[in-house]
């Protein structure tokens, strides 16, 4: 069934549960390791030639029920004004990052139509070469993880400056997010119109905040981006890690689907959140490369606690690592997809016990 992941997203019945994987196209994937000899990232993402073809290589490897753009969460700051470059070994640097007033005013608010072009190039090309058997995903950054990209100038483990900016200048921090929230908005919204038939907003750092941060700081200007999408009809999955604490707060904050990461059973989220959202989730990525059985057991055991409500996206509880084997993804897919059809056809008896 083609559209059984779109039919997950909006809760209905499915033939089997759908499958995908954040990171699916990547490091780990032979096919892309080829052409990164001869290419950077930037350089796929940027052509949309080659950002087709990445993100065809797990279609066609690994049969997965949807696909996901080929592009990167900080694509957008670059042409706000904010250039980075990737460092090997070290990931992302930006080379001014913005701390002070200076820094917001000089980022300016895009048209993702023109100045991300060559992205909403990518996700027609897609849809064309996908041929309506795939469904497609686009995606971006929230923007505190944006945010917090630029203020740290990286990667961070403590958040530090982030949180300082924040606490210390609050109407700057209202500035900035509201710059980047917009942003976030106009890009979403361009890729639905290229034709991604399902979108995903990484909030890959919010995890760092309380809920009471998350409240003050975050919603105010992620709320109106969820707002701004739910007239399209299409299906938003709002992701972040960690976010134990805050699975709630993003419910009331939007999303068609909530992802959760590895850290909380799916069986507490439905408790937590009902039934009226779809959930997606959750497998540890390690389990990934870990012996055959345990990684059997942790897929059943994700699948135990998602239960028979309808709307459960099988995905990671992040992306996948680059020493991930290629054939651990496919097995994966291929035994949710038996164990959940076995299900619905009332052969398995409704158990996924090892």
């Amino acid at each position: 069934m083609w559209d059984r992941f779109l039919r997950a997203c909006r809760r209905e019945s499915v033939d089997a549960t759908p499958v995908w994987f954040m990171r699916q196209a990547g490091r780990y994937m032979p096919e892309y390791r080829k052409l990164r000899e001869r290419h950077t990232l930037l350089e796929i993402c940027k052509q949309p030639d080659l950002a087709t073809e990445v993100t065809l290589q797990p279609v066609r490897a690994h049969k997965v029920d949807a696909a996901i753009l080929f592009a990167d969460i900080l694509l957008p700051l670059e042409p706000m004004g904010a250039p980075f470059e990737f460092a090997a070994g070290e990931g992302p640097r930006f080379f001014e990052p913005v701390r002070d007033r200076k820094g917001v005013e000089k980022l300016r608010v895009i048209e993702p139509r023109e100045d991300l072009a060559y992205v909403l190039e990518a996700v027609t090309s897609i849809r064309r070469e996908l041929d309506g058997k795939t469904p497609l995903i686009g995606f971006a950054g929230a923007p505190f993880t944006l945010a917090s990209y630029l203020i740290e100038g990286g990667k961070s483990s403590q958040f530090s400056k982030t949180k300082s900016f924040m606490y210390g200048e609050p109407e700057l921090w209202g500035q900035l997010m509201t710059k980047l929230s917009e942003v976030v908005r106009r890009f979403l919204l361009a890729q639905i119109e290229a034709g991604a038939q399902a979108v995903q907003v990484f909030d890959s750092w919010v995890g760092q905040l309380s809920p009471a941060d998350y409240r003050e700081f975050i919603q105010p200007y992620l709320r109106p981006v969820f707002a701004a999408l739910e007239p399209t009809g299409v299906p938003v999955i709002h992701f972040g890690t960690d976010t134990s604490t805050l699975l709630e707060l993003q419910l009331e904050t939007g999303g068609s689907v909530i992802g959760a990461d590895w850290r909380i059973p799916l069986d507490v989220v439905r408790a937590r959140l009902g039934n009226g959202v779809a959930i997606q989730g959750n497998l540890d990525p390690n389990l990934l490369s870990a012996p055959r059985e345990r990684l059997h057991a942790g897929v059943r055991a994700v699948l135990a606690a998602a239960g028979t409500a309808p709307g459960h996206i099988f995905n990671l509880g992040h992306g996948i690592f680059p020493h991930t084997p290629p054939a651990a993804v496919s097995e994966v897919t291929d035994l949710v997809h038996t164990l959940t059809s076995e299900r619905t056809s009332h052969t398995s008896g409704g158990t996924f016990g090892t």
